[in-house]
């Protein structure tokens, strides 16, 4: 059972993107392992299971690597999108842009603090860049600085006022 999958035409625009080595393969087998590469492809099956009518299984992914290794799909494909073009068969209503979205965590978002806890923020942050600057960072008789507790750390987040019971 033949598994032909290229037209003439198609083959003899893909054709002249496949190099020829210097001792192979054959031109005749040439379309046969082209042929083997699609299969794999469209069956998503594994080389292993290829059929012998495209030749022998490492054989064709020898050949697939070699040619994806010399850019001969990256070539293919510029030289169909030019072909298209020379047509006027380009519809760039289907090009695609790839991105990258990263959630932000639930608590980072819309937190609303007071007027008043934001000046007492940055006043502290003020304070303690300025002893940083100074060295003057006050130390305990074990060498570690003492835990400070700033006053709005058991104020209401929100900076909202009020009872909750």
């Amino acid at each position: 059972m033949t598994r032909v999958q290229l037209t003439e035409q198609d083959w003899e625009f893909i054709e002249p993107y496949l190099p020829i080595g210097e001792y192979g393969p054959y031109p005749e087998r040439l379309r046969q392992q082209f042929e083997g590469v699609i299969w794999r492809f469209k069956t998503g099956g594994q080389w292993q299971e290829m059929p012998t009518e495209f030749g022998a299984w490492s054989t064709v992914h020898n050949r697939f690597r070699q040619w994806r290794d010399a850019g001969v799909f990256e070539a293919l494909l510029e030289g169909l999108i030019t072909e298209a073009a020379k047509r006027g068969e380009v519809d760039l209503s289907l090009v695609s842009i790839d991105s990258t979205t990263a959630r932000a965590h639930h608590d980072a978002a819309g937190m609303h603090l007071d007027e008043d806890v934001v000046t007492a923020l940055e006043k502290a942050a003020a304070e303690e860049e300025k002893a940083r600057s100074k060295g003057a960072a006050s130390k305990s008789k074990t060498g570690k600085r003492p835990k400070v507790i700033p006053r709005w750390k058991n104020d209401d987040a929100s900076g909202v006022a009020g009872n909750s019971g």
